[in-house]
C-alpha cells in the first residue's frame, strides 16, 4: 500500500461521512457490498477496505459478521465516538505521525532514561491497569497520555517534543479511541510492559521496535491499517 492509496482511501472515508450526514445511508442502513461501493466511489477495493477499516475506528460504521458492514446505531456498544478532528487531520495520519515520532523517542530515550525515571514509568502502568479493571477508560487514557510524554521529555529533543504537545489534544483523543474496542483493552498495559522492559535493558533498538509495535496495534484496534514496512506487524 501505497501513499497515494491512503489518499484515495482518506477521502473516501469523507465522502462516506458526508453521505453518512446527508442521510444517504442513515443509521443502522447496511451499506452496499464491497464490489458496488467501490465502483460507486470510482476507487479500487483494496482502497475501499482501507476507508472501511477507518470509518470502523471513528464509530462510524460497524462489521456484523456474517451480515455485511452497517452505519452506526446511535450509542452503539463498543463503538468509538466519531473522530472529532476529522474535517482538518485524518485518524491515520496521526497514528503515522506517532509512529515516526515516538518510535524515535522511545530510541533516544534508551540511551537517556534513569533509574528514576523507569520507576515513575513502571508506576503509571500499574495505575493504568488498575484504571482498565475499574472501567474508568478516560482515566487510562490520561494515563496512557502521560507516559508517552514522560518518554518524550526524557528522549530530550526540543522539537520533536514541541510537535506532540502543539498536537496534545489529537494525541489523547488517538489514545482514547482504542479502548473501545471489546476484549482488547487490556493491550495497552503489556505493550507497555514491553516498552518499560526495553528502555530498563537500556536496548535503542528493541525500544523503537516495542514502541513503534505498539502504536500499529493501538491504530488497528481504533480501526486504523497502515504499512509499516515490517512483516512481523502481520
Amino acid at each position: 500500500m501505497t501513499g497515494p492509496l491512503s489518499t484515495v482511501a482518506n477521502q473516501a472515508v469523507s465522502l462516506i461521512q458526508q453521505w453518512v450526514r446527508d442521510g444517504v445511508f442513515p443509521a443502522g442502513t447496511l451499506l452496499p457490498s464491497q464490489r458496488e461501493l467501490a465502483v460507486r466511489l470510482g476507487i479500487s477495493r483494496a482502497s475501499l477496505r482501507e476507508a472501511i477499516s477507518t470509518l470502523q475506528g471513528q464509530g462510524i460504521v460497524v462489521s456484523r459478521p456474517g451480515k455485511g458492514v452497517y452505519v452506526a446505531e446511535p450509542g452503539e456498544a463498543g463503538t468509538p465516538p466519531p473522530w472529532r478532528f476529522a474535517a482538518t487531520h485524518s485518524l491515520i495520519d496521526i497514528y503515522q505521525l506517532r509512529f515516526a515520532l515516538e518510535g524515535l523517542t522511545a530510541r533516544l530515550a534508551a540511551q537517556a532514561i534513569s533509574a528514576g525515571e523507569i520507576a515513575a514509568l513502571r508506576e503509571n502502568a500499574q495505575a493504568m491497569q488498575q484504571a482498565i479493571e475499574a472501567d474508568a477508560f478516560d482515566v487510562a487514557s490520561q494515563l496512557d497520555y502521560e507516559f508517552h510524554a514522560l518518554i518524550v521529555t526524557v528522549a530530550g529533543n526540543q522539537v520533536i517534543g514541541e510537535i506532540l504537545r502543539e498536537s496534545a489534544e489529537m494525541m489523547r483523543e488517538s489514545q482514547r479511541l482504542p479502548y473501545y474496542r471489546r476484549g482488547a483493552r487490556t493491550a495497552t498495559f503489556t505493550e507497555h510492559g514491553a516498552i518499560i522492559e526495553a528502555l530498563a535493558a537500556r536496548q535503542p533498538d528493541q525500544a523503537q521496535q516495542a514502541m513503534q509495535r505498539h502504536i500499529m496495534l493501538a491504530a488497528r484496534r481504533a480501526g486504523v491499517h497502515f504499512p509499516t514496512g515490517d512483516e512481523r506487524d502481520d
